[in-house]
């Protein structure tokens, strides 16, 4: 059974910085391009971060870059999203996702939120 369960949001204040984690599990975790999106409220889902399986390649959205990275641990199953220089337009709940067979998995999210 897959599972994707993301951990690390909370509550920050403007300037400062989270990570998130996403623990995998019930699939081959190094086989897949793994992928952070992110929901605002009244917002469409976006498309935050990807890193492909072995991490050689990684892409962000343009509001992030400079900002946020993604790294992978591959033996420990975690996909990662180091966050700094929040600012309150990223508050939004954040979910790891994956695409297999044209399915895509998503974790429950976490909520970030930046504010002072």
């Amino acid at each position: 059974q897959v599972q994707l369960v993301e951990s690390g949001g909370g509550l920050v204040q403007p300037g400062g910085s989270l990570r998130l984690s996403c623990a995998a599990s019930g699939f081959t975790f190094s086989r897949y391009r793994m992928n952070w999106y992110r929901q605002a409220p009244g917002k469409e889902r976006e498309l935050v971060a990807t890193i492909t399986s072995a991490g050689g390649y990684r892409n962000y959205a343009d509001s992030v870059k400079g900002r946020f990275t993604t790294s992978r641990d591959n033996a420990k199953n975690t996909v990662y999203l180091q966050m700094n220089s929040l600012k309150p337009e990223d508050t939004a709940v954040y979910y790891c996702n994956f695409r297999r067979e044209e399915y895509d998995y998503w974790g429950q999210g976490t909520q970030v939120t930046v504010s002072s």
